[in-house]
């Protein structure tokens, strides 16, 4: 692909390249989540994915992402089974943590690392780094703290956006990411819900010219938690917006 995976703009920026804005953050997370819908919803038999990650998320022209190395892809539960039983395989940081004790992969395995990667794409932080304070090294760990608090949501933004992002979309953002990488896999959401949301979000598109971080001197209404309540429901209407035919 011509500009690189995923990884080389979040954390391997080349001399004079410019860091993802916010607008390019979600459209990279939506057709990534679409990408995650087709192995899960559209292909026969489904496919878990089981190695999603940034270095194999593929950036084409205008940021339309590819899923690539589909070396650890396993079909899918089939009947009355709710999954399969394999050796632990994926990459730490990524991989859910009901798989890695357990040995059994479920679609929701695929949901946990999205999520970590939606973070990586909010924060700027890697899922793993051990450049950082102990408590820090690991993505999910340092967040969770964080989703509990909308005071401290800004300090989880990259802070290469330099303050350019919409505080909205951020706390609805970190809503998603926060129900991806809930520790019980059924408290996940399905991928239909995460496309149908990241589609939504992607399409309110941020003009930094127009809306600034520091023009109101209150935040918006946003979740106060990370449970389902009136707002992540109506961002997770799978009604409300048409979602679009995923194309490879």
């Amino acid at each position: 692909m011509p500009m690189g995976s995923l990884e080389n703009h979040l954390f391997d920026l080349s001399p004079g390249r410019k860091p993802l804005d916010w607008n390019a953050r979600m459209k990279i997370a939506a057709g990534a989540a679409k990408g995650l819908e087709y192995l899960h919803d559209k292909m026969k038999p489904p496919v878990i994915y089981r190695d999603l990650k940034c270095s194999n998320i593929l950036l084409g022209e205008g940021y339309h992402p590819k899923l690539s190395d589909f070396g650890l892809a396993k079909v899918g539960p089939s009947g009355d089974k709710t999954h399969v039983s394999t050796r632990v395989m994926g990459t730490y940081g990524y991989c859910a943590p009901d798989y890695a004790m357990t040995g059994q992969l479920t679609f929701k395995s695929d949901i946990y690392s999205f999520g970590v990667v939606l973070l990586e794409l909010i924060t700027g932080r890697k899922a793993i780094d051990h450049t950082k304070p102990a408590k820090e090294q690991n993505l999910v760990a340092w967040a969770r703290p964080l989703f509990r608090d909308r005071r401290k949501f800004s300090q989880m933004v990259d802070p290469l956006l330099e303050g350019k992002y919409p505080v909205r979309g951020l706390y609805q953002a970190l809503a998603i990411a926060a129900m991806c990488v809930q520790e019980q896999p059924n408290m996940r959401p399905v991928i239909v819900d995460v496309v149908t949301a990241l589609h939504y979000l992607s399409s309110q598109k941020y003009d930094p010219q127009i809306h600034s971080v520091q023009s109101s001197g209150r935040s918006p209404t946003s979740p106060r938690t990370m449970k389902r309540d009136d707002n992540q429901r109506h961002l997770f209407s799978s009604n409300e917006h048409e979602r679009d035919k995923y194309s490879n």
